[in-house]
């Protein structure tokens, strides 16, 4: 039994798909840090020989924008395509059973008999950064056995940032005639997104201003380079080939390993800090020598080795 979730993640690093359910389950199980270790170790860039192919994507954005229609179309798209998608919806939590509220994985149109995709509902748990403590893990799981992996966030505020630091791509997604724009702008959130999404497109002018406001809302702040598509999901959908154009293209143009090895020295720092507290990183000279000892590491380096490099450094 002790095994096990190493099984799973061998199995995952070959690609064997039928073994992500369980991984999943794995990762979720907060109270057995040791088999998430034993599954990850199996799975990281150094075991893997190179960091996985998967494209990892973050949709965020305040509720009700369109996010889980979006994601239907999207899914469609991808699969069309002939790539295997998981998608790991973020729900808020019941206060009452600490479980996911919303359920988006039963909004997110899909056959549930291709084994081609994987949909995944987690609760929040109250976690600031719109991101479940294990959603970070699950992603890094999932990313060997899939084309695409998506993280989809809930809601969007000035705290909820972290998918930026868990995904390649990050689409922020608003509904035309909201009043977000100006929210996103109070919020500093206009620097997140590598693609704003306008949905609902089929509102005709409405959805033109709102593509145009967040257009000037970016140039005003140096980033007129960030693409602003607008995206229908009502049947039949517009705009959803462009989009999943520009979430690849954005891709090329990214130093994927960089910024995914920036992302593991980050969620280290922030792991090995919420379990030894402030106090141990003061042993290792603050945030500034904690992050000299992680760039003395080797880059194909997973999140649990790092923390390990950090408690040794001690």
């Amino acid at each position: 039994m002790a095994s096990y979730p190493a099984e799973l993640g061998r199995r995952l690093r070959d690609g064997d798909r039928s073994a992500a359910a369980a991984a999943l389950n794995v990762v979720e199980n907060r109270a057995d840090r040791h088999a998430t270790r034993a599954l990850l170790n199996e799975l990281s860039p150094a075991a893997l020989g190179g960091e996985p192919a998967a494209h990892l994507v973050g949709i965020t954005g305040p509720p009700g924008a369109g996010k889980s229609s979006l994601l239907s179309v999207l899914v469609a798209e991808w699969r069309k395509r002939k790539e295997t998608v998981a998608v790991l919806t973020v729900d808020p939590s019941s206060k009452r059973s600490g479980g996911s509220l919303l359920g988006d994985r039963a909004r997110i149109e899909h056959d549930p008999r291709d084994d081609g995709v994987l949909i995944r509902s987690t609760a929040a748990a109250g976690r600031l950064g719109g991101l479940a403590a294990a959603t970070r893990e699950a992603a890094e799981a999932l990313a060997p056995a899939f084309d695409v992996v998506v993280v989809e966030t809930v809601g969007v505020g000035q705290s909820e940032t972290d998918v930026e630091d868990v995904c390649d791509t990050v689409a922020v997604v608003v509904q035309p005639a909201s009043g977000d724009v100006l929210q996103f702008l109070k919020a500093g959130i206009m620097e997140v997104p590598d693609l704003l999404v306008v949905t609902k497109a089929d509102l005709g002018d409405a959805a033109a201003r709102s593509r145009s406001d967040l257009a000037q809302a970016l140039a005003a702040i140096g980033s007129s380079d960030v693409p602003v598509l607008a995206v229908s999901s009502v049947a039949p959908p517009s705009g959803v080939e462009d989009l999943v154009d520009a979430i690849d293209a954005h891709r090329e143009g990214t130093d994927v390993v960089e910024r995914r090895v920036r992302a593991r020295r980050g969620a280290a720092l922030r792991e090995f800090t919420a379990e030894h507290g402030e106090r141990a990183l003061r042993d290792l000279g603050g945030r500034r020598g904690a992050a000299r000892l992680l760039e003395r590491q080797d880059a194909a380096a997973g999140v649990t080795e790092l923390v390990r490099a950090l408690e040794a450094g001690r």
